[in-house]
């Protein structure tokens, strides 16, 4: 679809946030640990000039303390152009404890208010999942999987489908213990750790699993699983979460 130059604008969203871990294991997290908590990428090459992940060029290279990259011409997304991430992370508690702050920047082309409205929410889950991930699982080996749903999972109420499908609750709170329905009949005993009507997270002792209501934006229902166990098979993961969502979808709702 053509670009609206016209409707061009540019956005910023910016979040801050202290974290029980130290400077350079979230300097890790951010450069080499995208796997876990986000999606695997290529680590930037460590200097100013260097290649960044999706194109991108290092524009600040200053371990741990702050990272910058840049990208003119985002491929693949034709909402957008330009696109910049900046990470400064500084210590707190005598280097035990450290405090992030994250700006996502750059030009929508089209469709504003909703692609702004998206990456705000999607920034709050990816940098929550990102301190469950240094909580809890940094800095093991990760096998990483992502899904998106079937059509009848862009449908307005498709989200509400999701969380009865997992056996929660209406009024299953954030923090909560929660014996959910997986793939094949396997109940997951989790920790439910993130809950609105847009994302649910669970984390189980070895897997971070995210489920993305992206319905609301016009797209599908997605999962990522993060699986931390030293036997992972992410293809398997892929399979079975893949199976439990078109079975989600199949039914009347």
């Amino acid at each position: 679809m053509p670009q609206d130059k016209a409707k061009a604008k540019e956005f910023e969203i910016a979040r801050e946030f202290e974290v029980d871990a130290t400077p350079e294991e979230v300097w890790a997290a951010i450069t080499s640990g995208t796997g876990g908590y986000l999606w695997p990428m290529e680590p930037p090459e460590p200097r100013v000039g260097g290649t960044g992940p999706f194109g991108s060029k290092v524009t600040a290279w200053d371990p741990p303390h702050r990272y910058t990259n840049r990208v003119e011409d985002v491929e693949g997304i034709s909402q957008q152009t330009l696109n910049q991430l900046d990470y400064t992370v500084e210590p707190r508690d005598d280097g035990r404890r450290a405090w992030v702050r994250y700006v996502h920047s750059g030009i929508f082309v089209d469709d504003w208010d909703n692609q702004y409205d998206g990456a705000g929410r999607h920034t709050d889950f990816y940098l929550h999942t990102l301190r469950e991930y240094l909580a809890h699982f940094a800095p093991r080996p990760v096998a990483f999987a992502t899904l998106d749903g079937p059509e009848p999972s862009t449908a307005s109420d498709a989200f509400t489908a999701v969380g009865r499908a997992l056996g929660l609750a209406d009024d299953t709170a954030e923090g909560e213990r929660v014996r959910a329905q997986g793939p094949d009949g396997r109940v997951l005993d989790a920790v439910l750790d993130y809950r609105n009507p847009y994302f649910i997270g669970l984390r189980t002792d070895s897997a971070l699993i995210r489920f993305f209501g992206r319905n609301h934006w016009g797209a599908p229902v997605g999962i990522s699983v993060h699986d931390f166990a030293p036997d992972a098979d992410p293809k398997a993961n892929e399979l079975a979460w893949q199976g439990w969502l078109d079975e989600t979808f199949s039914q009347p709702r």
